[in-house]
């Protein structure tokens, strides 16, 4: 019988949003101009809808005196800040496509992704933690030929909104005329098994329909105030977080530029906030909070654990302790703008802990045997596959990785194994993809794997995830050393260090004179990962995959 199959229809009966972001932003501030938008207490700033607006526009004025067009390539290099939000939607009516950099990038990473995707504007902040981030873009620049202009937001944001006062809203709403939901808007770059970034590219149709999605399932309401310490760069921020919140009216609060366990119980106890994001690393570093008792929330009401394993003990101490009985668990990759499946605000504790939901509204999701492409049975176990209007258009300018990731039919193959129950609930059960999940991190083994092999004295090099209870997998590197040379773990991690993002750099190291190989010469990852596990004396959380 065809309902026996692993196949699920996110019927509905709402439609999907037929919108630009800009045209959306519009009709809420038209709705709820005077209710606050935006709040960033890290920088001490406030806005309305009606304000946000104003700066919106100035700012998307501001780019067309700079000479963006459509199409072209902005990116942002920033961690949380309300330019952030500002350039979002600036981008958007302007037509162009908003480039999401990682805030940990370093300069090999930040220069690949600069050039692969062509940027020619990029809007940065002086420093962040210990990178000083005009110092990494001097060293790479000469090697960028299309990035036109440097804006750091810290000396030159509002330069950037005065040279809009020479463009007329005129010419700011013929812009915003030639703009259709379908065309790309942003892009996300996301490591790939092949060693190298993809970009994602997103639509207006895209991130729009799923941030509306996800907030209509925690039941938002222009009451609500969604307290979001995930970063802006990552659909978790950006599209869960702020477009969940601009397209209902509710008000966006943000504790700093980075996580931080006491801004954030400070910042839900001054504001009020009533929706709390967070991969559940974060949530147990609130819990755990010497001053948890005395900031102990008491007026969240819902939320969103997603990004990596969550932990049954944890997602019950939520629930009680901060109380979030409404909390919602979420799965999806960026490929998918992000979110497939979500759990519901009534769902019982063991389908929020053990699966990751249900098919989301206006999406599919089948499961299929890896060899054959086959819809698995109900309880069989398969790749997940997703389709309908959140998949993206593709990876940029990389039409042969969009061709593996998508098929003819329609369907983006997640890489994740996972089950689907009698009703429909999806549980990860593991992944095709060698990728590992680091508090909420996606970190491709291959990617790093390449990296090492630049490192003079390293003949191989195999990289590995394994269990951590604090961040649901740490990453793992076996070297073999060239002959006549001497590798030190201490040494590796210093040649990392500065080089490649610090959530990549390697926890472990073992220098091994051989892999586990399988006869026919292939490496043996599993037998690694067992290995480790028994040496290090690592403990496996239970847990459920989300994203």
């Amino acid at each position: 019988m065809p309902s026996e199959r692993s196949y699920s229809h996110g019927t509905s009966t709402t439609p999907l949003l037929g919108e630009t972001l800009g045209e959306n932003l519009r009709g809420t501030v038209e709705r709820f101009g005077d209710r606050e938008a935006l709040v960033v207490r890290s920088q001490g700033f406030r806005a309305t809808y009606g304000e946000l607006w104003q700066r919106v526009t100035a700012t998307a004025r501001g780019l067309l005196a700079l000479g963006v067009k459509k199409g072209d390539r902005v990116g942002i290099w920033s961690p949380n800040r309300w330019e952030w939000v500002v350039l979002q939607f600036a981008t958007a009516r302007v037509g162009a496509i908003l480039v999401n950099l990682n805030p940990a990038y370093k300069t090999a990473e930040i220069e690949y992704a600069l050039r692969q995707s062509g940027v020619s504007v990029l809007v940065l902040a002086k420093a962040f933690r210990q990178s000083d981030y005009v110092a990494m873009l001097a060293e790479v620049r000469p090697r960028l030929p299309a990035l036109r202009d440097a804006i750091v937001i810290d000396d030159d944001w509002d330069k950037l909104v005065g040279a809009g006062s020479f463009v007329t809203e005129q010419a700011l709403a013929e812009r915003e005329a030639t703009l259709q939901f379908d065309d790309p808007i942003n892009l996300q770059y996301t490591s790939g098994t092949t060693g190298f970034p993809k970009g994602a590219t997103l639509t207006h149709h895209n991130i729009l329909n799923n941030g509306y999605f996800v907030a209509r399932a925690c039941g938002y309401t222009e009451r609500e105030r969604v307290c979001i310490p995930v970063p802006f760069y990552h659909c978790f921020g950006m599209v869960m977080g702020n477009l969940a919140c601009t397209t209902h009216g509710a008000c966006m609060v943000v504790p700093g530029e980075a996580f931080d366990a006491l801004a954030v119980l400070e910042t839900v106890a001054a504001e009020k906030c009533t929706s709390l994001y967070g991969v559940p690393t974060m949530f147990i570093a609130e819990l755990e909070h010497p001053r948890f008792d005395e900031l102990r929330p008491t007026t969240l009401r819902t939320g969103i654990m997603a990004g990596s394993p969550c932990p049954v003990e944890v997602m019950k101490r939520v629930q009680s302790d901060m109380g979030m009985g409404e909390v919602t668990i979420c799965y999806g990759m960026t490929e998918t703008s992000p979110v497939s499946t979500q759990s519901g605000l009534d769902d019982p504790l063991d389908k929020r802990v053990g699966t990751v939901g249900r098919v989301h509204p206006h999406v599919e999701v089948k499961i299929v045997a890896p060899d054959t492409g086959d819809v698995v049975a109900r309880g069989e176990p398969g790749e997940l596959c997703t389709r309908g209007y959140s998949v993206m258009l593709g990876y940029w300018e990389d039409a042969e990785a969009t061709r593996i990731a998508i098929d003819a039919a329609g369907w983006m193959h997640t890489g994740d194994l996972a089950t689907m129950d009698a009703e429909g609930y999806v549980n990860i059960v593991g992944r095709i993809k060698d990728m590992i999940i680091r508090g909420g991190e996606n970190v491709y083994p291959r990617e790093i794997e390449e990296f090492l092999h630049t490192h003079p004295d390293i003949a191989e090099a195999q990289v590995i995830g394994v269990p951590s209870e604090r961040y649901g997998e740490e990453v793992m590197a076996w070297v073999r050393p060239r002959p006549g040379t001497h590798l030190d773990a201490a040494a590796l991690e210093g040649y990392c260090k500065g080089r490649i993002a610090t959530y990549k750099v390697p926890r472990y190291w073992r220098i091994a004179l051989e892999f586990p190989m399988t006869v026919t010469g292939k490496v043996q990852k599993f037998r690694m990962r067992e290995i480790a596990v028994e040496e290090l004396g690592l403990h496996r959380a239970a847990a459920v995959s989300t994203a």
